[in-house]
């Protein structure tokens, strides 16, 4: 018995398309690298560093995607990014809600750093003798934020479970007390955040007992606002002293800073 026609092409055919699919596969997995390659050098707003990070620019810059920082942190909180993790491939970041940074004392992850890209000297104090110390409290990770709208708390319901892990209990995080409008008779204790001690470790984020996070931390640039030069807080008298030699120049940044104070306050003839 004769063979087909063309039955000999066909392992040929075969051969040919295995050939395209490996390529097909190879060129993948190249532009995941390239693509990862160049994630690298992109900086997301919204990523938290390890204590002690430069700004993120500068981070970029000056990280070499060495993994010692992750490699020195005892409680593995620092992850790696990879391709696809939304953020600069290589380099460290937390995700609170999992594994939030524990605060180690002698900041080990910072220490590690060979280039700069953590700063060390950044969170240095002086102990009672006058001599350099490292000082974890004085991180600034980022800011927890809390969402009053789903904080359990400001509903009323007795939570403070945020409040009791915070290692900066009392300055970074306080619970205050405010009065139950709807019952007249029930008080609600509810959470605030401090940014002159908070150090955005993450902890309150992790311990929080809604299904999504209603107390979560944020780099600074975003959970923080930004106030004029010529507003003194408080009527302060050091404050005051920081706009003494502001210009008298104004400048426009609503409608509604067109005119004076005093113009605003009697339009309506008071």
């Amino acid at each position: 018995m004769t063979a087909p026609e063309g039955s000999e092409k066909m392992p040929e055919r075969r051969q040919f398309l295995a050939d395209l699919f490996r390529g097909a596969g190879a060129a993948a997995v190249g532009g995941l690298a390239w693509a990862g390659f160049l994630d690298g050098k992109k900086a997301y707003p919204t990523v938290l560093r390890p204590p002690g990070a430069v700004k993120e620019e500068k981070f970029l810059a000056l990280c070499t995607k060495c993994g010692l920082c992750a490699e020195a942190c005892p409680y593995k909180a620092l992850v790696i990014a990879k391709p696809g993790d939304e953020r600069p491939v290589g380099t460290p970041y937390f995700i609170m809600r999992e594994n939030p940074c524990k605060m180690c004392r002698d900041i080990p992850c910072a220490v590690a750093c060979p280039t700069g890209a953590l700063d060390s000297s950044l969170m240095r104090d002086k102990d009672e003798r006058g001599r350099d110390k490292l000082n974890i409290n004085l991180a600034k990770i980022g800011l927890a934020v809390i969402d009053r709208e789903t904080c359990i708390a400001y509903w009323g319901i007795q939570c403070d479970a945020c409040y009791r892990v915070c290692p900066v209990i009392d300055k970074a995080l306080t619970v205050e007390r405010t009065a139950n409008d709807r019952t007249g008779k029930h008080a609600i204790l509810a959470p605030v955040v401090h940014s002159d001690h908070c150090t955005g470790c993450g902890a309150c984020e992790r311990a929080c007992v809604t299904k999504k996070a209603s107390i979560f931390v944020l780099p600074l640039h975003l959970a923080l606002g930004e106030s004029s030069d010529r507003y003194v807080r408080g009527w302060d008298e050091k404050d005051e002293q920081r706009i003494e030699d502001v210009s008298e120049e104004t400048k426009t940044v609503t409608p509604r800073s067109e005119k004076s104070a005093l113009e605003y306050l009697n339009k309506d003839g008071f």
